[in-house]
């Protein structure tokens, strides 16, 4: 079992437990309760409850006991960003799904991470705090317990999660741009999102880092009936987190992304599998607070091989069609 420990100062005399777990150490009133009713409480390492008074000198600790999963842990090698006692950071590659789901039961991140703290003598009931698309690769965190996973949580509703994705998309895009408009459910298909005026307000930035036009045998193009002229890599910064965002707010622009069979078939694109398999996005960046150090942690992942991989045949001129059928 870890555990939490605060050593109280002057300014905590006469306070309730419950308050100074709450002012000093971030705990939300539902944690709070969660302690009082679990007798995880120490002062002095004594059993206390919440309602006790504070003394200056003594050592209060919230107890964390160790968790079990109901997923079965696999032998799935994960790369790791960043570790502590609190907080788990892994760069996702393509293709994996983030938690146990009807469908997928099997070779989740959260399988190879339960290994991954297994080989490493840890129990925890893994707590995702962000998540992926199956088909997007990048940075996914994870609290080791529930009290990390409440503040990070409440972090991000707050807005203190600065997320960066980096995409290739159809078309040329300018220098930079923001789509502020609200998405929901789209009525034409079960899975995607699209702009409607009764959606939740969703906001998304981003800026054009390569252009790779469409000149020529520069970039050979298929029989369209209206060519995108070429492609871009951007940098994209959503500040609000609504499922699909990114693919849904740049194909309302007109500039879906590479690969994606689900949104860029609305423009009648599809792309060779040998070149792009899946949606060209990756999450490259999260920049947030640490729930327990409060150090303000920047995380960062490089681009995957298949996207790099394109980007070289991008820069060549070769290799990749736009077909429009």
């Amino acid at each position: 079992m870890k555990r939490l420990e605060y050593v109280l100062s002057p300014e905590d005399e006469e306070l309730f437990l419950g308050e100074i777990l709450r002012r000093r150490l971030s705990f939300s009133s539902r944690m709070v309760k969660r302690v009082k009713f679990s007798g995880q409480l120490l002062l002095d390492g004594e059993p206390v409850p919440v309602r006790t008074r504070g003394r200056a000198g003594s050592v209060l600790s919230a107890v964390f006991p160790e968790e079990e999963s109901a997923a079965g842990a696999e032998d799935i090698p994960i790369d790791v960003i960043y570790e502590d006692d609190w907080i788990l950071a892994v760069n996702k590659p393509a293709g994996m799904v983030v938690h146990p789901t009807k469908g997928y039961t099997e070779g989740t991140l959260l399988n190879a991470v339960l290994w991954h703290a297994a080989s490493r003598g840890e129990s925890y009931s893994t707590h995702f705090v962000n998540r992926l698309d199956r088909n997007t690769s990048g940075i996914v965190v994870a609290a080791k317990d529930p009290h990390s996973q409440d503040i990070l949580v409440r972090a991000m509703a707050a807005g203190d999660f600065k997320k960066q994705y980096e995409a290739i998309v159809h078309g040329l895009t300018p220098p930079s741009g923001e789509i502020d408009a609200p998405l929901g459910r789209d009525p034409r298909h079960k899975a995607r999102r699209a702009v409607r005026e009764d959606g939740y307000p969703s906001l998304t930035r981003f800026e054009t880092l390569e252009s790779f036009p469409a000149e020529g045998s520069v970039i050979s193009l298929g029989p369209c009936d209206r060519a995108m002229g070429g492609f871009s890599l951007v940098r994209i910064s959503p500040a609000t987190g609504r499922t699909h965002q990114i693919r849904a707010h740049m194909t309302h622009i007109g500039h879906p992304l590479l690969g994606d069979e689900l949104y860029a078939q609305l423009f009648g694109f599809w792309e060779d599998p040998a070149y792009m398999p899946r949606q060209a996005l990756h999450a490259c960046r999260l920049e947030f607070t640490h729930p327990v150090s409060a150090e303000r942690l920047v995380l960062t992942a490089g681009l995957p091989e298949d996207m790099r991989r394109c980007l070289g045949l991008l820069r060549k001129g070769e290799g990749i069609e736009e077909h429009h059928s």
